[in-house]
């Protein structure tokens, strides 16, 4: 079975068929799938797909990206949403410059707030870093991510970044640029991070694999993925699933 360790199911592109979807996902090999928040509105939608599927879990937190959403009331909502046991990780939070530095401060300060939070609840992180990584890695640093634990969601790090990562005892996740031709930097991480360190996932309905680019991505396409891990760590398909499976239930305490 698969374990899709990053999925966005509550995202409007599955507003038609969400259901019809993920009701078939057993079937096709996908046994567990984690669904993380971008801002807090969201949660509603996404914990009652957990109560529909019980393969379904989730994650919650404010995306760099929404980081405008966050104000004075976040931090205690993050902590309510928590104690709902099908919460399973602080995420998606991170920072990312991608679209230019405007929210920087912000970022950096809910970056350190939610790591703080997921410390104090012994939940891991699930950290987003685009055209950040200094910042992010200082923020980590500083604030003991190593404490809590977690994953680098959709790597683009180097190896040498990967190494420190590793050393707090976090995972590493890869998706479908690993599948990308022009992944080659990514793909020479993947075979150095060991394969107990490591989780995938679609980031769906964005990233697509190769053969599947441009169009929607889901969870039925994760196994791309896992044959692209099985071909760069020179192993079988099916030790590849299983090591991910299990990895990321010992990531997520499921």
């Amino acid at each position: 079975m698969l374990f899709d360790t990053h999925a966005h199911y509550n995202d409007e592109q599955f507003r038609d068929d969400a259901d019809e979807l993920l009701s078939k996902m057993p079937e096709n090999n996908v046994g567990l799938i984690l669904v993380p928040s971008s801002k807090l509105s969201e949660m509603g939608d996404i914990l009652s797909l957990c109560e529909k599927y019980p393969y379904i879990y989730a994650a919650v937190g404010v995306h760099p990206e929404e980081i405008e959403t966050a104000d004075g009331n976040t931090a205690d909502l993050i902590k309510k949403y928590a104690q709902n046991e099908k919460v399973k990780a602080i995420g998606e939070i991170g920072l990312d410059y991608y679209y230019g530095t405007e929210t920087k401060e912000k970022q950096k300060l809910w970056l350190a707030n939610q790591v703080d939070i997921a410390c104090e609840l012994k939940l891991p992180v699930i950290i987003h870093d685009r055209e950040a990584h200094g910042d992010c890695m200082d923020i980590l640093r500083a604030h003991n991510v190593r404490d809590c634990g977690g994953v680098f969601h959709c790597y683009s790090g180097s190896a040498e970044m990967a190494r420190e990562i590793l050393n707090w005892g976090m995972y590493i996740a890869f998706g479908g640029s690993l599948t990308f031709k022009n992944a080659h930097r990514l793909r020479e991480v993947a075979k150095y991070v060991p394969m107990d360190r490591i989780v995938i996932e679609t980031d769906s309905p964005y990233l697509a694999p190769v053969p599947m680019r441009g169009k929607r991505n889901s969870s039925l396409y994760i196994h791309y993925v896992a044959e692209m891990l099985a071909e760069i760590k020179e192993m079988s398909v099916e030790d590849v699933e299983k090591i991910t499976f299990e990895n990321g239930k010992k990531l997520f305490l499921i």
